[in-house]
Formats: structure tokens, C-alpha cells, sequence
């Protein structure tokens, strides 16, 4: 036994960095959810503000408009889980049956790039581009005669250009993980729906797509957990006040009534409302998942 502890040893330190990290920044911040629950003046710090209770989340809950605010969350939240699963499953089928190597390759590397690129880069990018005037999609869309279309001020398409523009730049991610699922079936499941004179599509329908169902349910009980998180950092850098009725969410409104106002104690009672939500939701999609895939995390 003594033994065996000692060979695992090098395996436990190896642990032992992730460990000091998420401590650092995952636990021990956690102590600032008490200015959930008070008025928080600086000069005195959080743990001697005065005590206010529930009067931050009563204040959450009477801030103007939160009900829009929350259906712009869940709208924009949901059309993003529902693009990432789709998309990125439709794209991985369809480059699993590319026979050359490098072509796949090439196409795994392009579509994975706009992962890595900030939310601050890519605005930049996405403002020029769907500029009204100068942009090359209404440059386009003047060429094939159709009218320009406003995508980053017009209130009705401001939701649609989020959801297309996040799949665009994180559909690669969930492609790699889905084609890597599908190295792993066995071909020979292949070769006896192929002998029972099955076509490409059934093989997909029967044996592809069933295979595939378990991370398909992993990787949406994952984003589950993202209800209430709609992109902060996408919508900050893109939306405008003229896109406040269809753009504006939770983290937005909070940035701007709590933060900039230094009103520390609501943007607190907002993150730890969001918080609660997420892990009931989170707990929900585990319990659906075992329920109606029989999917089981261990």
C-alpha cells in the first residue's frame, strides 16, 4: 500500500496546481457574496458595511424593465444552446464524410480559429462588416438589389445577429468534439448495417446519430448551466441603446445600474441569483438526462 501511494504521488502533484488555482480564484472570492446582503461602503469594506438583508434582491426585483430584460436573457440564452448543439452536430456529419486528410484537417483548423480570438477583436470586426453603409454583407445585399439592413442597430435583428455571430464563432469547438466522438464507433457497426443494405442516410439516422447521443446530452447539460448567461462580453462590445428592448440582459442592465452607479450590493445579489439558478438547472438537465438517456456522469 505504501508502495502504491508512493508511485501515485507524481500524479497527485500534478493535480496540485489546478487545485491552488481554482482555490484562489473560485473559493476564496466566494466570501464576497456577503455584500449580497449589504449596503456596501468602500471605506469601511465588506465585512463592516451595514447589514441590509433582502433589500438588494428587492431592489433587483423592482429595477425598471427586468422582466423584458429577463426574456431577452432566456431568448438569446436558449437560441445559442440550441445553435451550438445543431450546428456544430449538422457540420461534423457533414465533414466526417470528407475522404482527404488534409482537406478535413484544413477545415478543422479554420472553423476552430474564431474560438481563440476575444470578443473585443471580433466586434471590431463584426462592426465593420455589418456596417450599413460601408459593410460587405449590405454591400452584398445592395448587389443582389435587397435593401441594406442595420444588424447591429435595428432592435428586431440585433437578438439573431448575437446567436448567429456567437455559433459562427464557437460552432469549431463543439465540431471537434463531436468528431472525435465519431472516431470512435466501431466501424464494424457500419459494415453490418451496410451488409442489412442500409444507405448513408440510415447508417446516420441508426448508428451515427445513437452514438453520438451521449455527448450530445453532455455537452447541452454543459450549457445548461448558461441559462442566465446570454454573453456578456459579446453583447457589451456590439449593442447600443438604439438595441436596449431586444439586446438588453441581465449582466448589461446590471453593468449599468450596478456597476457604473457603484452600487456593488445588487451586481452581487444579481450574481448570486444567477448563480442558484444555474445550479438548479444544471441539477434539472443531469436528472432529464438519466431519466430519459440513462446518462450517467460516473
Amino acid at each position: 500500500m505504501k508502495s502504491r501511494s508512493f508511485r501515485e504521488l507524481p500524479l497527485h502533484l500534478m493535480i496540485l496546481p489546478g487545485f491552488v488555482l481554482v482555490f484562489i480564484y473560485s473559493y476564496i472570492p466566494m466570501a464576497g457574496i456577503i455584500m449580497a446582503f449589504e449596503r456596501l461602503v468602500p471605506s469601511k469594506g465588506m465585512f463592516l458595511s451595514p447589514w441590509v438583508g433582502w433589500q438588494n434582491f428587492e431592489y433587483m426585483l423592482r429595477m425598471p424593465d427586468i422582466a423584458r430584460v429577463l426574456g431577452n436573457t432566456f431568448l438569446i440564452a436558449a437560441m445559442k444552446m440550441t445553435a451550438g448543439i445543431v450546428v456544430p452536430v449538422t457540420f461534423a456529419l457533414l465533414l466526417n464524410e470528407a475522404k482527404n486528410r488534409l482537406f478535413k484537417r484544413s477545415i478543422q483548423t479554420i472553423v476552430y480559429f474564431p474560438h481563440f480570438l476575444s470578443w473585443v477583436i471580433l466586434s471590431g470586426i463584426l462592426i465593420d462588416i455589418l456596417s450599413p453603409s460601408e459593410g460587405i454583407v449590405n454591400g452584398l445585399l445592395g448587389w443582389l438589389g435587397l435593401p441594406s439592413v442595420y444588424f447591429l442597430g435595428n432592435p428586431g435583428w440585433f437578438p439573431f445577429t448575437m446567436v448567429v455571430s456567437d455559433t459562427w464563432k464557437e460552432f469549431g469547438y463543439g465540431t471537434i468534439v463531436y468528431l472525435a466522438a465519431l472516431a470512435g464507433i466501431n466501424p464494424a457497426l457500419y459494415e453490418a448495417a451496410e451488409m442489412d443494405g442500409a444507405g448513408r442516410i440510415r447508417q446516420t439516422l441508426s448508428v451515427t446519430l445513437p452514438a453520438l447521443l451521449p455527448i450530445i446530452v453532455l455537452m447541452s447539460v454543459l450549457s445548461l448551466g448558461n441559462v442566465l448567461n446570454a454573453g456578456f462580453d459579446q453583447i457589451f462590445n456590439l449593442y447600443s441603446p438604439q438595441v436596449y428592448k431586444t439586446g438588453d440582459i441581465i449582466d448589461t442592465l446590471v453593468y449599468r445600474i450596478g456597476i457604473e452607479n457603484a452600487n456593488y450590493g445588487v451586481a452581487t445579489a444579481v450574481g448570486l441569483f444567477k448563480s442558484v439558478v444555474s445550479l438548479v438547472m444544471v441539477g434539472a438537465s443531469y436528472m432529464l438526462a438519466y431519466r430519459l438517456t440513462g446518462y450517467r456522469i460516473f
